[in-house]
């Protein structure tokens, strides 16, 4: 099954579950079982242990461009970037766990960060790109979210040619074909848009690099979903903007990093580090070292 699926997927659940959320996000949440008499190894390192070895681990999805992937087996990527500005701020070196997406943001924060997998896998001291949601946040107790560097948010590429005069919105895509990933909140969202009547125009990719491979082939007119995404595989002939979206429950969203409960001391300096390279414009640098729009979070 593709990260790029399986991760978005994740995600489209977290997010659309936000409009059934009472006031107190936490009501009538059950907690899931901390983790009970586990080694050290297993379940994370403290902040004293990780300076004394000098490096730190970090989860970041593989195949994920462009946000995290290897390239002549270099790490490369924004959240690749990120971690590392984490690392240097705590005096360590940074390295990589690459991963696969799971079920659910809920298995992959088990897998990586507070349990580890039955078989196989390692536990990461920071996983990155991790979407920050209160009620999601009360649910997992085993994991500390902070470090909130970024937001994300939906957006349409459009063939330029094809749309000369008016930017196309999803309306427009009863008669003309758009590009999506698979079980992408995109594609959940266009599936149900104007009771089901896109399903026709409708192309489904493993992942948003096909997507937009399509626009850029001419395959398919329009491409939608996440907008790092859309402005790194733009081509020449296409660009990208933001319409209103009408019934989209969160179209935008928080991005942060996960740290085990357990070392909440390396979860505050995490959060330092990557609240000065917000404040000095680090972070800023490295989306526009990739050609991206810099989306600041909601802290």
């Amino acid at each position: 099954m593709s990260g790029f699926r399986t991760t978005f997927a994740a995600i489209a659940g977290l997010l659309f579950a936000v409009q059934a959320q009472a006031a107190d996000p936490c009501a009538d949440h059950i907690p899931q079982p901390k983790p009970q008499n586990v080694g050290r190894d297993i379940v994370g390192q403290d902040m004293d242990t990780i300076q004394d070895q000098g490096h730190m681990l970090f989860a970041v999805y593989e195949d994920h461009a462009p946000y995290s992937w290897e390239e002549a087996g270099k790490p490369r990527g924004v959240d690749v970037d990120i971690a590392r500005i984490i690392a240097q701020d705590l005096g360590v070196e940074a390295r990589f766990n690459f991963i696969a997406a799971g079920e659910n943001l809920e298995a992959d924060l088990r897998n990586n960060i507070w349990k580890g997998a039955l078989i196989g896998g390692r536990i990461s001291n920071v996983m990155m790109r991790v979407p920050y949601d209160s009620a999601f946040k009360c649910r997992v107790e085993q994991v500390v979210f902070t470090g909130q560097y970024a937001a994300e948010s939906i957006a349409i590429a459009y063939d330029k040619q094809s749309y000369p005069e008016e930017k196309p919105v999803p309306a427009y895509f009863r008669f003309d074909p758009v590009a999506v990933e698979n079980d992408s909140i995109s594609d959940f969202y266009l599936s149900s848009f104007a009771g089901g009547q896109l399903a026709g125009k409708m192309q489904r990719f493993p992942d948003m690099a096909g997507a937009m491979q399509a626009l850029n082939d001419g395959t398919t007119k329009a491409a939608m979903g996440p907008l790092g995404q859309l402005e790194f595989g733009l081509g020449g002939n296409a660009a990208v903007h933001q319409p209103p979206l009408a019934g989209f429950a969160v179209s935008k969203w928080t991005l942060g990093v996960a740290v085990n409960f357990s070392y909440r001391p390396l979860s505050y300096a995490v959060d330092d580090a990557v609240n000065y390279a917000l404040q000095d414009g680090r972070i800023a640098d490295v989306y526009e070292s990739y050609g991206l729009t810099f989306q600041p979070p909601k802290r």
